[in-house]
């Protein structure tokens, strides 16, 4: 059944018909009394529910080692909350394959207390949006999301309050209203995104009165600006202890504090960057409702660094601590593990001639423009009005052979955890992003382009000539929404003028699963071809 509570517009009304269904009424539990409570944190985890291969080595994240890092953070303090900011649906075939079920019993076995929902809570059909909420041991939260009616979506809570029998700590969701450009079109057909802060501020003074700290539980994402994203919130709402942000992918290594508008008081935001890769721990002490002491920590889990050695060969160590696999969550995972080994034997296809990878470094390559507008057709089937697609060579590492094509080869074609990113670039950058070409000629960074750019790279003088893109010379004052990987969107092979992205979004989903719905889409049948965008003289 859907929630009772009906969303009145106008916020006193609002706040008097929350309180009269509020499930607590009493106030401060223990006045004068400092209190202290640990709360863990990840966020856009994207369907990785076992450990998996990020640049540089195998072996990193995965839940039965976040299982591990919270038991020992449990062990050492008193009060321990773990919450996820969201998008924990899209990722890779472990999860994808089974409609994230091996997520939710990780997260259901390290007893997460609350998921904030994300725009990626969308992505399944509704239906199946209700069995993972049923599945789920831990309540749903997102206050700011209603439906024609004004009700909450169906098992969805706006708040919750947590009884730790000396205090009270009350955890408020919000979704970005980005989420109505950047959700599955057919799954938020008929919701009404309100606005974060508005809702915020209507239900945030109740909550206060029903709990002796509040945390926002968001997925906003964090911006340069204080005008969006949690920012905003930490600035408008006053009230807050905590924001435990997500959407944006953000390693927050320290604390970002903003000063609220009308209190004068800091308010910690944090991130965890994204994949289980890291965790963040916040420590919050509190008396009579204030905030009296804040520590913060973000802890890997199981990510490696590379040492190159003198003789040429690497040692791969962990950033801080390594953490053992729970061994009883990694039982339960591992069926998915050997599922998938043998769900991608499965063929998607026919190719009618070889796709040949050795000279993708240097030239355009049949397998490079495929690639490169798989990533395309994925971003504009999301709706996401992406203008080319822009791939580097080296991300693509092998061939594809003539005849059926299983799943498997794609998965060595594009071997790295890389997804669909859509980064907004002015034109100027644009050019510029070009220009950098010419010295990557031969190496990995050598780019592949969908079919709406060509372009002319004249080694000898080192420079770029005849970009066009949709048949027309690039505009230095326009901007420009590229889909790429987001490796690249990160910075990688150089392109560090992709940090210059005016906008930047994150569809989660890997680039080989993009591929393989493209070459689904087009029927099964791919013939290689080149047709002229990119000239090398």
């Amino acid at each position: 059944m859907k929630k009772s509570i009906r969303i009145i517009l106008t916020g006193v009304l609002m706040v008097m018909l929350l309180v009269s269904c509020a499930t607590t009424t009493s106030p401060i539990t223990t006045p004068d009394v400092e209190h202290t409570i640990t709360v863990m944190s990840t966020n856009d985890h994207h369907g990785h529910p076992v450990a998996f291969y990020d640049y540089p080595a195998a072996g990193q994240g995965g839940l039965p080692a976040q299982a591990t890092l919270v038991k020992e953070v449990r062990a050492e303090n008193d009060y321990v909350m773990v919450l996820s900011a969201g998008d924990f649906n899209t990722g890779r075939p472990e999860s994808n394959f089974f409609k994230a079920e091996p997520d939710i019993i990780g997260m259901n076995y390290i007893r997460y207390d609350a998921l904030g929902m994300g725009n990626h809570e969308f992505d399944p059909s509704a239906e199946d949006m209700q069995k993972q909420i049923a599945d789920s041991n831990f309540p749903w939260l997102c206050a700011n999301v209603v439906d024609a009616n004004g009700d909450y979506i169906e098992n969805v809570e706006p708040y919750i309050i947590k009884d730790y029998k000396n205090f009270k700590v009350a955890i408020l969701g919000l979704m970005g209203t980005s989420t109505e450009d950047t959700g599955n079109p057919e799954n938020i057909e008929g919701y009404v995104f309100r606005d974060e802060v508005e809702v915020a501020n209507e239900l945030v003074p109740m909550l206060k009165e029903q709990a002796d700290i509040v945390i926002a539980l968001v997925h906003v994402g964090l911006y340069d600006s204080e005008d969006k994203g949690s920012k905003r919130i930490a600035r408008d709402v006053p009230g807050l202890a905590l924001v435990v942000d997500g959407h944006t992918h953000t390693k927050v290594e320290e604390a970002v504090m903003v000063k609220n508008a009308q209190t004068g008081l800091d308010v910690p935001i944090v991130q965890a960057k994204h994949w289980g890769l890291y965790m963040t721990k916040s420590t919050i002490s509190f008396m009579n409702g204030e905030v009296t002491g804040f520590d913060y920590e973000l802890l890997p889990v199981n990510v490696k660094s590379r040492t190159k050695l003198d003789d040429g060969s690497s040692v791969y160590n962990f950033v801080g601590k390594g953490y053992e696999d729970d061994k009883e969550l990694l039982k339960m995972l591992t069926p998915y593990v050997d599922k998938v080994d043998a769900v991608l034997n499965e063929v998607i296809g026919t190719a009618t001639a070889p796709f040949f990878n050795g000279d993708t470094r240097k030239m355009e390559t049949a397998i490079g423009d495929m690639v490169a507008d798989s990533m395309l057709w994925y971003a504009n089937s999301q709706n996401l009005n992406a203008d080319f697609a822009f791939q580097n060579g080296g991300g693509i590492r092998t061939d594809i052979a003539d005849g059926d094509i299983q799943k498997r080869t794609i998965y060595e074609v594009l071997p790295f955890d890389n997804s669909v990113a859509i980064s907004t670039l002015m034109g100027s950058d644009v050019i510029e992003l070009f220009a950098l070409t010419p010295a990557n000629v031969t190496h990995g960074a050598m780019p592949q382009v969908s079919k709406e750019v060509s372009f002319t790279i004249d080694v000898a003088n080192n420079m770029v000539e005849d970009l066009l893109i949709n048949g027309k010379p690039v505009d230095p004052n326009a901007e420009y929404r590229i889909a790429t990987n987001s490796y690249l969107a990160a910075g990688g092979d150089g392109y560090k003028i992709f940090k210059n992205a005016i906008e930047y979004y994150d569809t989660s989903l890997m680039q080989r699963d993009a591929f393989i719905d493209y070459v689904i889409d087009m029927g099964g049948t791919i013939t290689p071809m080149i047709d002229g965008r990119m000239m090398v003289k």
